[in-house]
């Protein structure tokens, strides 16, 4: 029996073992909705209020999970609206299919109603994306699409389909398996290269583990520790790849770039070997790369050829995943029956520990002004550690990287290379649809959460009991920052002095909402909060204007040139 596009495209979801979709309809959609609504016991499709949030929602989904997240959008300015989405999603290598629609066939290339080159448009940004223009190739093109978004490096794939296409039919069968010529991910590590690296690693006499969201990406959070455990080496962590190693673990050296912990950044700068695990030593880690690190030797494990030396020359690359490149490590090094100097790596700590005597976290929460990195830390106490933690960007996300100590992989969600205001709520859309019974907690500032704020209502839709922490300062802070410091405080446009009454908005939209005000009141809040179990909070705690966040290593600075306060 022949199917409609329409059909075979919610068939492949079903064979894709895809339970949800997040997406906002649209004319060019509407047969694919209609399918939708007909699958609806197999197939969830949760309606946001923006094409922005579609994608983030799906991101919040595929961080937390390891499956890929799906969303749906219409043509023209509903796929441009998830643009912004797709591209957070390539910079983070985020596994994400999203479906657009397209004008018909015919009109291609017409100016048509609510039509944009959205191929044209993502390139740049995403890991592959295809215009179906036979029917025929729909099963095999979305095969593809999911096969390339979850392997190798992780991306996201746009699959555009004219509306005409998705009536047409044809025969239907999914391909068990694709193969593509040009596409052949490599996942094992050259075994020259291990026996180099195994080299330096015995050598080493100051050597530490700098590891990032490809870790977490490739599900190797055990494998990390087992190998940072058995050889004694202190592991930082980057910014994506918090929770890939035991934050509470006494290997832990803590965030390392701009606004890492002093220890870890002054190891980073004074190591002599330095073991980079699927990282990428994106600038906000590197810092003026002509002072980066001058005395180490690197190894550099990633499954990304094309990110190895990109940025700062490696002297031993291995194109591997690293879930199998760490054991084959180990085996290698316990083959030889060797360790590095025991002498070295002990006089090596006693030096990290005089560092960690800076207690470069320090801070008082004294006065009458809450402090935000107080919130974030009785947040963590009272949440026991266990919580998912969603944040937009700024200095809300920094406390929440410093202060939340995160012991588990896929817990801590956020934007870290497009760096996108709006991500937070939407993203813990994602989150709590993935785990119903888990606390999922968004962290965010006066300024991001008003960027994505309208999913409040896809909240109470499917209610879900999130709790907002908005840190309110009333300034978009870090860019505040970043004018005290290197604009002679000129505060230019940085000022928000028309916020709208956060409680009254989120009761606005069904939900509770709390405002505190005083130091003492913020632990009962949260433990109100956190009780609360099947409704959302909006708690807007008002924090102290003027804070900063330290340490920070100003542009173009060395690791070795942090501001402490």
């Amino acid at each position: 029996m022949k199917l409609s596009g329409a059909e075979i495209f919610v068939e492949c979801l079903k064979a894709e073992k895809v339970d949800t979709i997040f997406g906002y309809p649209g004319g060019a959609v509407l047969f694919l909705y209609d399918e939708l609504y007909k699958a609806e016991d197999a197939i969830s499709h949760i309606l946001v209020r923006h094409e922005q949030g579609a994608i983030h929602a799906a991101e919040g989904y595929a961080k937390s999970t390891h499956k890929p997240g799906v969303a749906i959008v219409t043509s023209g300015p509903g796929a441009t609206n998830a643009v912004t989405g797709i591209a957070d999603a390539y910079m983070d290598s985020v596994p994400l299919v999203v479906f657009t629609g397209q004008v018909n066939r015919d009109l291609i290339g017409n100016d048509a109603f609510q039509e944009v080159d959205i191929v044209g448009i993502t390139r740049p940004c995403v890991k592959h994306n295809f215009l179906v223009t036979r029917v025929e190739d729909l099963a095999e093109t979305i095969k593809k699409a999911f096969y390339l978004a979850t392997t190798g490096r992780p991306g996201p794939v746009l699959v555009d389909i004219p509306k005409d296409l998705t009536k047409d039919k044809t025969e239907f069968s999914y391909p068990e398996t694709v193969s593509m010529r040009t596409y052949n991910p490599t996942v094992k590590g050259h075994p020259r290269q291990i026996k180099n690296a195994v080299d330096l690693i015995l050598a080493a006499r100051q050597p530490i583990v700098y590891s990032g969201g490809g870790v977490i990406l490739s599900g190797a959070s055990s494998e990390l520790k087992t190998f940072a455990q058995e050889l004694g080496f202190p592991v930082t962590n980057t910014l994506m790849g918090l929770g890939a190693y035991p934050a509470t673990d006494k290997q832990f050296v803590g965030m390392l770039g701009m606004h890492g912990t002093y220890e870890a950044n002054m190891a980073m700068h004074k190591a002599d070997l330095i073991l980079a695990i699927g990282a990428r030593f994106d600038d906000r880690v590197t810092g003026d790369v002509e002072k980066f690190c001058p005395h180490a030797k690197v190894v550099h494990i990633d499954i990304d050829p094309a990110s190895i030396s990109k940025n700062v020359s490696v002297d031993v690359p291995i194109v591997g995943e690293v879930k199998n490149v760490l054991p084959e490590l180990l085996k290698e090094i316990q083959r030889r029956g060797e360790k590095p100097d025991q002498q070295a790596l002990a006089d090596w700590w006693k030096q990290i520990a005089e560092w960690q005597a800076e207690d470069c976290l320090k801070y008082t929460q004294d006065g009458d002004e809450i402090k935000a990195q107080y919130v974030v830390e009785k947040f963590w106490e009272i949440s026991e550690g266990d919580a998912f933690v969603t944040s937009d960007v700024g200095q809300h996300q920094m406390w929440a990287a410093q202060y939340y100590k995160f012991d588990k992989p896929n817990r801590w969600i956020n934007s870290g290379g497009l760096g996108t205001m709006g991500f937070g709520l939407p993203a813990a859309v994602g989150v709590q649809l993935a785990h119903p019974d888990a606390t999922v907690g968004c962290i965010t500032g006066d300024g991001s959460i008003q960027m994505c704020i309208q999913e409040l209502a896809t909240c109470q839709q499917y209610q879900l009991p999130l709790k907002i922490i908005n840190l309110n300062n009333g300034y978009l802070g870090m860019v505040r920052q970043w004018q005290e410091f290197f604009y002679q405080k000129r505060y230019a446009m940085s000022y928000m002095d028309a916020l709208p009454d956060f409680v009254k908005l989120a009761e606005a939209y069904g939900h509770v909402g709390m405002r505190i005000e005083k130091p003492g009141d913020v632990e009962g809040a949260l433990k109100e909060a956190l009780a609360m179990k099947d409704r959302l909070v909006f708690m807007d705690f008002i924090t102290k204007k003027e804070g900063n966040v330290f340490p920070m290593i100003p542009a173009g600075a060395g690791q070795n040139e942090m501001i402490l306060v």
